[in-house]
């Protein structure tokens, strides 16, 4: 591994792989099992590891058809699958899972095109299956995000496929590139391609809290946030991230909230205060019905199989050199 300014600094720690660059350096936890740590430009923007997503917010629609109750295992999997195996490649090639003291034969000096983390996750369904998702990080910054979720007979549909990250602290607002307003597999006719900003972190004010939020058709999305958890850090600019597609256009939602914490409330009153981001990038989501809230379910082609793989990519970009 060359020592050159447009490669990837490499740090193989005892219990993490350490990747470093101009204005960036991310952290892979093995014990976590996920990206611990993503600092661009001095920022922190990981709170908590990101998550295969399963579950969204049950709505009133999902209430009248029994959907939650049919599909309930999913939840538990959205709070409580685990990592059960970890494997790291530089410039393509396996070096398996170097911990201590496999990672003593590394010095402080190792350079890369490029370093990628695998993780793989096991669900708490039955039966269960794997979700794996690699992070392919090279000398600009860039992560290439890959998810692959492993399709199992027998089990009930899925409410949604995505990767949950939680941000530190409250976004100022978000800007993308897709379609206007809150879409949803069913609910796309009415949304423009257009490029838009969006203030803050709107709920939209249902008595019951709900799956809310959902933005189809996706080719960018830039979070934006202006304070840390850095006590030090008195700085209120603006500074944000940026999430692009891969192949195909990804579908988002960008709320103060977890689908758990939506969940748990009976009235809007009862939501918490608004400190943290979570932004979930979906590859599949289920529609969300509304020919009647008494019974009907959401059309058949706008239902997510859980016995079928599904794989999606996206593109945190790498800060501005």
């Amino acid at each position: 591994m060359a020592n050159t300014s447009t490669k990837v600094k490499v740090i193989f720690g005892d219990a993490s792989l350490g990747l470093r660059g101009t204005n960036f350096g991310y952290i892979f936890s093995y014990d976590r099992g996920g990206l611990e740590s993503l600092v661009q430009n001095g920022k922190e923007w990981c709170y908590r590891i990101p998550r295969p997503a399963f579950w969204r917010a049950t709505t009133d629609n999902d209430r009248g058809n029994q959907f939650y109750v049919k599909s309930a295992q999913w939840l538990a999997a959205d709070m409580f699958s685990q990592c059960v195996k970890i494997e790291v490649f530089i410039d393509g090639q396996s070096v398996g899972f170097p911990i201590s003291p496999e990672n003593n034969k590394y010095s402080n000096q190792e350079y890369a095109d490029e370093a990628a983390v695998e993780y793989t996750y096991q669900t708490t369904t039955t039966p269960a299956t794997t979700v794996t998702v690699r992070y392919t990080v090279d000398g600009s910054g860039s992560i290439q995000v890959a998810a692959y979720y492993n399709g199992a007979k027998g089990l009930p549909q899925l409410p949604v496929f995505g990767l949950r990250f939680t941000m530190p602290t409250a976004a100022t607002g978000f800007d993308y590139q897709g379609l206007s307003g809150e879409t949803y597999p069913d609910r796309m006719a009415g949304g423009v391609p257009g490029t838009y900003h969006v203030d803050g972190l709107p709920v939209s004010p249902y008595m019951v809290p709900q799956e809310c939020g959902m933005h189809m058709a996706t080719d960018s999305v830039t979070v934006n946030r202006d304070q840390t958890l850095n006590n030090a850090d008195t700085s209120r600019a603006n500074f944000s991230l940026h999430f692009s597609k891969a192949n195909k256009p990804f579908a988002f939602s960008c709320l103060p909230y977890t689908p758990e914490e939506l969940e748990n409330a009976t009235h809007i009153e009862e939501l918490p205060l608004k400190r943290r981001t979570i932004l979930t990038i979906y590859g599949a989501t289920r529609g969300v019905g509304g020919i009647d809230s008494w019974g009907a379910d959401v059309e058949e082609q706008y239902h997510v199989s859980a016995e079928q793989d599904i794989a999606f990519g996206f593109v945190i970009d790498g800060p501005e050199q």
